[in-house]
């Protein structure tokens, strides 16, 4: 039987002038770039642990969460060689400000079209994720 973990985070975009929309990716230690996100504490609803994750992480406090999106995927990994079965909830945020305050856990960030973003992702369940919110988005301009 697997560990069980539970995450919360957040797909975050920006719209430039002519309606130019970028994502914020982050750079992990490990060497992959994702999504802020983190662990969903005691007590702590989905939404809250991941507005806190992406305070935490980011410094970005003014994120409008656009409500309708919600994917949630899963994903196994193993630590210390325990098997671990995580379960990470992502909404979306557009963000007024691309000025980013990284915390110590990550390398660095950008800020990236949806193409080169898609590309720069190295799990396939953050690429799904990914084309999710950007057919959500288009969706809802028609």
């Amino acid at each position: 039987m697997a560990r069980r973990e539970r995450s919360a985070g957040f797909v975050v975009f920006t719209e430039q002038e002519g309606s130019r929309r970028l994502y914020l990716l982050l750079h992990y230690p490990s060497g992959h770039w994702d999504f802020p996100k983190g662990h969903v504490e005691q007590g702590e609803s989905d939404l809250r642990a991941a507005l806190r994750e992406l305070r935490e992480e980011t410094g970005l406090t003014d994120i409008e969460v656009v409500f309708g999106f919600r994917k949630e995927i899963s994903y196994f990994f193993t630590e210390a060689g325990e098997r671990v079965l995580k379960t990470v909830v992502y909404y979306l945020g557009r963000s007024r400000t691309t000025e980013v305050r990284l915390s110590a856990e990550h390398k660095g960030y950008e800020w990236l079209p949806y193409e080169d973003a898609i590309s720069r992702l190295k799990f396939r369940t953050s690429r799904e994720v990914l084309e999710a919110a950007e057919k959500f988005l288009r969706d809802q301009r028609t």
